[in-house]
């Protein structure tokens, strides 16, 4: 049978994402029950030179991929007591001035806060200007996590809804969530989440970015293969910068088996759709994207995109199936390829419109 799944899958590939003209740089990884059936890497982690060829311990950034592993990180504290999901956000941020919303909001996106990504374009103007006053994207300051709080509690930028009235995917939730992490473990988020999730899952290759890291991150590029440089926001986590391989992804998919990580009950809290304004098979957990199909099969997954990365998490519960994409070459195909790869397990989607993407 896994003879068969691989040559089905080369085919797969072969026919799709794989195709020249696509030009696909990364790593592909697809198991059942824990066995890897397909397994493929190709592409470079030095364009224009190609001279060092992607291999299975490439790092790469799995963007928005990243917010399961902060999700699951706040319900392990959940588990210990230490937060519960109806806690008040102000526990943590006493001024901060959008009142209402509690820790669930912020992993299901109900919180209707601004999105960073978009008010701290704003916010770092001034940490732009040269001498003569001009703005210069190279001298711009890093943001930081704690900058994005301390920019809503000083401007205070609009909030995109009332808290808990409908889904609005906003990266500040995972932000803040970062945050509460830090100041309930005494930890940083990076240090935080190497100890209790990288280490004890065994996935070595993995890690959250930090300037010290940048010799073992794979740089992204643009589809033309020119270098997709850092930015001001490269060093803001817990809704993006976990770096990791295929064969990471899998051993953590695997571990969202087990109870060695939350309990089953919270898990399926994790599992669980929370928004229901609108019709429709798609909705949003704790931290995960997933689709309720007609015929009763259920979709686990987070897409993503950052920069030159383009990742893709699929978990197909029924069938114990991961699909991992990961690509440091700007690539929108690889949504469609992950997508598309389902119905090779069982009837899906067939003619189902893609999954969300952030």
């Amino acid at each position: 049978k896994k003879k068969e799944y691989n040559a089905i899958l080369q085919h797969y590939f072969d026919s799709t994402l794989l195709r020249p003209s696509l030009g696909f740089s990364g790593g592909i990884l697809v198991a059942k029950g824990g066995t890897i059936l397909f397994e493929h890497y190709q592409g470079y982690e030095d364009y224009p030179g190609r001279t060092k060829p992607l291999t299975s311990s490439n790092s790469l950034h799995i963007a928005s991929s990243t917010k399961p592993f902060t999700a699951i990180a706040i319900l392990t504290l959940v588990q210990e007591k230490k937060l519960a999901l109806t806690d008040s956000l102000t526990r943590f941020f006493p001024t901060l001035p959008y009142p209402g919303l509690t820790i669930r909001d912020l992993l299901s996106h109900r919180s209707g806060l601004p999105n960073y990504l978009y008010f701290m374009e704003a916010a770092n103007k001034d940490n732009r200007k040269d001498n003569n006053g001009e703005h210069n994207r190279e001298k711009q300051r890093m943001v930081s996590n704690q900058d994005v709080l301390n920019t809503l509690l000083s401007t205070r930028p609009p909030a995109q809804a009332a808290p808990n009235t409908r889904f609005e995917y906003c990266n500040t939730n995972y932000v803040l969530l970062a945050l509460v992490i830090e100041k309930l473990s005494g930890l940083s988020f990076p240090v935080y989440m190497k100890k209790y999730f990288f280490d004890r899952l065994s996935m070595h290759n993995t890690f959250v970015y930090q300037p010290q890291d940048s010799v073992r991150s794979t740089p992204s590029y643009q589809p033309n293969g020119s270098r997709w440089s850092l930015d001001y926001l490269d060093q803001t986590y817990g809704d993006k910068n976990i770096y990791s391989t295929p064969q990471d992804l899998l051993k953590w998919d695997q571990a969202l088996y087990t109870d060695q990580l939350i309990d089953t009950s919270l898990l399926q809290q994790a599992f669980s759709g929370y928004s229901f304004e609108r019709p429709g098979t798609h909705n949003y957990g704790l931290g995960f994207r997933l689709s309720f199909l007609p015929h009763g099969k259920k979709i686990v997954y987070h897409f993503g995109r950052w920069h030159g990365n383009n990742a893709a998490f699929t978990r197909l519960l029924d069938d114990k199936v991961v699909i991992i994409i990961l690509g440091n070459r700007f690539n929108r195909s690889i949504y469609a390829a992950a997508h598309n790869s389902y119905d090779l397990f069982g009837n899906y989607f067939k003619a189902d419109a893609d999954e969300e993407v952030p």
